[in-house]
């Protein structure tokens, strides 16, 4: 008799804890909606515009929002912006895709050899400029602290806000860096091209000021004369939604990343498929993987694509989708050698289609854009360019082919884009290239009952 209380008694309370459980509020739905791609920066020397970047009419442009914050800077050569900072706060801009209630950040310190002390951080939303609406700024923390270090080769991603910010909102994070970055000696993990303008303070912490203190912006200028802008320690924004949305990371290269769409102007492709997305009720979150000079099988700005697409794509939380538009760098620099071949670069677009459907992502090959007229263009990379788009289009390996070449070449001449998709180096599409790019794609093959 005793023994079987003891198994009623064991089967009631197993009964209770199920129902206990079932009753358990479901956890919070997080998704990104903005992000970039780190890379490492080593202090190199200042670079030199040469004869032919100086024939470009932007090579003395300064960006509007560089002249009206900080109108003596001086845009410095490089490859990305130089700046160390010390006792300062930076206030940097992140448009994001699919807005919602709660908002978190994720700060970076992943190609860090030193730790990185974080002595304040904030998010708000952006009136205009490098100010703030007064009244949504929201103090982060990070696992309860407000002044987190952050460990070498680490990222810290801060407890939730409430925060409500619309689709295609500039949501503003500031952090405040007490130390000297330059003292470290540490590479700096940042992001070389934003093409947005971010803000570096007067000395002090000034995260959540309405009105921000600019001394200085991070624009700086490309060796081919381009100006623009870099953002540093922060990888993505994240936020709660409260229905299902799906997540669509477009990895790739400068093409994605959105060289020559414009500073300030969330003019890249990944921008414009998003509002394309939204006006036709399609509820999907759009982020961007690309990095300017990134490659499949070497590294070049940034550690190559099959290094850094689980940490680029496939741990973006709720990732559904992925594009990839990879390869044109790994050509270009290759010349008329006979490496990489295109075996090897089908081998490694392969790596990504398994390593994303594994993680149960469709995933949409894009090809490559003409780039004849190119400073690195030979008639062995033109091969090569059109023996991989032919791969993406005709194997059935990728879900969904997005047939950018097809969308940007010059009927006449495909090996070159339209003159009025380039923006002038005859690499990288222009604004309305990248309109071009953007409007190819049909989107019903992103709905919900296609997948």
């Amino acid at each position: 008799m005793p023994r079987f209380r003891h198994l009623v008694a064991s089967a009631a309370l197993a009964v209770a804890m199920s129902s206990t459980s079932w009753a358990q509020p479901a956890p919070e739905r997080w998704i990104p909606t903005w992000a970039a791609p780190d890379v490492a920066r080593v202090d190199q020397p200042a670079q030199t515009l040469g004869a032919a970047a100086l024939a470009f009419p932007w090579a003395s442009d300064v960006p509007e929002a560089v002249r009206e914050a900080a109108p003596r800077q001086q845009l410095e050569v490089a490859g990305g912006s130089r700046l160390h900072f010390n006792d300062q706060t930076l206030r940097q801009i992140a448009r994001i895709s699919t807005g919602g209630t709660r908002v978190r950040v994720t700060l970076t310190n992943t190609f860090g050899t030193a730790p990185l002390r974080v002595g304040a951080a904030q998010v708000a939303r952006r009136d205009k400029g490098a100010s703030i609406t007064a009244g949504t700024n929201r103090v982060l923390t990070f696992g309860g602290l407000a002044q987190p270090t952050i460990p070498p080769g680490a990222l810290m991603v801060s407890d939730p806000v409430d925060m409500e910010v619309p689709d295609a909102a500039d949501v503003v994070v500031d952090v405040y860096l007490p130390d000297d970055t330059a003292g470290s000696r540490s590479p700096v993990t940042y992001h070389p091209a934003s093409w947005q303008t971010n803000y570096v303070s007067a000395r002090g912490n000034h995260t959540g000021t309405v009105s921000f203190p600019v001394a200085a912006t991070t624009a700086y200028r490309r060796s081919d004369g381009l100006p623009s802008a870099s953002s540093f320690f922060l990888s993505r924004v994240e936020v709660s939604v409260s229905q299902p949305t799906a997540v669509l990371v477009a990895f790739g290269d400068s093409i994605t990343d959105g060289t020559q769409s414009g500073l300030d102007q969330n003019r890249r492709w990944p921008n414009l498929l998003a509002a394309r997305l939204a006006a036709a009720g399609i509820r999907m979150s759009v982020v961007n993987g690309g990095i300017g000079g990134g490659r499949v099988l070497e590294d070049g700005v940034g550690p190559n694509g099959l290094a850094r697409f689980d940490r680029d794509v496939l741990a973006q939380a709720g990732a559904t989708h992925a594009t990839i538009m990879l390869g044109i760098n790994d050509i270009g620099n290759g010349g008329a050698k006979p490496n990489p071949s295109v075996a090897e670069l089908i081998a490694g677009h392969r790596q990504f289609i398994e390593r994303a459907r594994a993680r149960g992502l469709r995933v949409y090959g894009a090809t490559l854009t003409p780039f004849e007229g190119a400073a690195y263009w030979t008639p062995e990379g033109e091969a090569k360019r059109q023996a991989l788009n032919e791969w993406i289009r005709s194997s059935g390996a990728y879900d969904v082919v997005l047939d950018f070449a097809a969308a940007t070449q010059d009927p006449a001449r495909p090996t070159r884009m339209r003159p009025e998709y380039d923006s002038g180096d005859h690499l990288h599409p222009s604004p309305a290239g990248y309109t071009a790019m953007a409007n190819s794609i049909d989107l019903e093959a992103f709905r919900p009952a296609s997948r």
